[in-house]
């Protein structure tokens, strides 16, 4: 009786993952997920509309009745004075009303933003005039293999498995209007390479041993890395500190991922998966559960009688790489020791943003004047 159940569920489940993936917008073709032809931005964000939806739902309970507050941290137009903007970073800790505010900023983007992995540093980049948010940055661990990066690098597997705990990923990296009417989304970009970025990574991991290996980490931050949020990135591209590139693109990546799985779907897989699949490598500091979200739904697809194939998604996204150090690549290959670091202080970068981007754009934008808060609102009163 029970193998009898456990068919109808996989069944009900497959065909649950068939019909969501259809009403994506996606395509299926002898079990190959195909993203629709001619695939444009905005039919990257039609892609994710269903995820997006669904995370606003499940926060919901925890931020609704806070909304109007957390809308009076973000400016009116009105309150905004270019020639005045004065740029802090502010360390999200965790249980503050800064983390509230970090979580209903990103539900605001148009693809369904993670809360990263593992090691996390998130900042908020606050107007020091007005005490308005202008953006937000989150940095995350990263993947541990990805074709290009690695590539990029010159990494063989032992340098990976010694060295990227050295690496960060900006899994999220935006601004928020009306700062961005006025190209903010490249200062935030910009101040996440910044020393006082550098320098927070330090202070929170320095000394902290790892889960795994036990070993403590000497607090060196040599690289971040970031991916597009929509195919090529008109925000990281070109972008530059004086005559060097800050950003640079290094190619794309595989366009495989697990959003499609996650507007509503993924808590029935992961439960399936915990009934019926047996996680691939146990460590006892594990503890005994799956790694992470891409092996439950490895272990789970074939079950329910579904190719491992369908993590590919089709969206490719352009990867950029944020060197910290003259000799990144060198340190992290293991041929130096010790790191070369830029002179990156956030008041260096802003001024560069200023006069390169805010001051122009200011001069014959004026959208930004006519924002309000009251727009960015997401749920009515009941």
């Amino acid at each position: 009786m029970t193998g009898q159940n456990n068919y109808v569920k996989a069944s009900t489940l497959r065909n649950k993952i068939l019909v969501s993936l259809r009403s994506q917008g996606f395509r299926l073709r002898s079990g190959v997920v195909l993203p629709p032809d001619s695939l444009t931005k905005e039919k990257i964000r039609g892609l994710h509309e269903l995820a997006v939806a669904h995370r606003r739902e499940r926060a919901k309970d925890g931020l609704y009745r806070k909304e109007a507050d957390l809308l009076k941290g973000l400016a009116h137009g009105s309150e905004v004075d270019p020639g005045n903007i004065a740029p802090r970073l502010i360390e999200v800790q965790r249980n503050s009303w800064n983390e509230l505010l970090f979580r209903y900023a990103v539900l605001h983007w148009s693809i369904p933003v993670s809360n990263g992995y593992g090691r996390r540093l998130r900042f908020l980049v606050v107007d020091g005039r007005n005490d308005k948010l202008i953006g937000v940055i989150g940095l995350g661990d990263p993947v541990f293999g990805m074709a290009t990066r690695d590539l990029w690098i010159g990494w063989n597997h032992e340098d990976r498995r010694k060295r990227l705990r050295h690496v960060m990923d900006a899994y999220v990296l935006g601004t928020v209007p009306p700062y961005s009417f006025l190209l903010c989304g490249k200062l935030v970009a910009m101040l996440a390479a910044s020393d006082e970025v550098r320098l927070a990574f330090k202070r929170k991991y320095q000394g902290v041993r790892s889960r795994i290996s036990r070993r403590p980490h000497d607090g060196r931050l040599a690289l971040i890395t970031t991916t597009s949020a929509l195919g090529r990135s008109s925000i990281y591209n070109r972008l530059r500190f004086h005559d060097r590139l800050l950003f640079a693109s290094v190619g794309f990546t595989g366009g495989s991922g697990e959003f499609h799985f996650s507007n509503g779907l993924y808590g029935a897989l992961s439960r399936f998966a915990a009934e019926n699949c047996e996680p691939g490598l146990k460590k006892a500091r594990w503890g005994d559960g799956f790694r992470n979200r891409r092996e439950v739904l490895k272990k789970c697809l074939p079950e329910l009688g579904l190719p491992t194939s369908m993590l590919y998604h089709g969206i490719r996204r352009e990867l950029f790489v944020v060197p910290l150090a003259r000799n990144a690549r060198e340190f992290l290959c293991g041929e130096h020791d010790r790191l070369q670091w830029f002179a990156q202080p956030a008041a260096d970068l802003f001024a560069y943003f200023r006069d390169r981007w805010l001051l122009p754009r200011a001069s014959w934008d004026q959208r930004y004047r006519e924002w309000s808060p009251d727009t960015w609102k997401l749920w009515t009163g009941e």
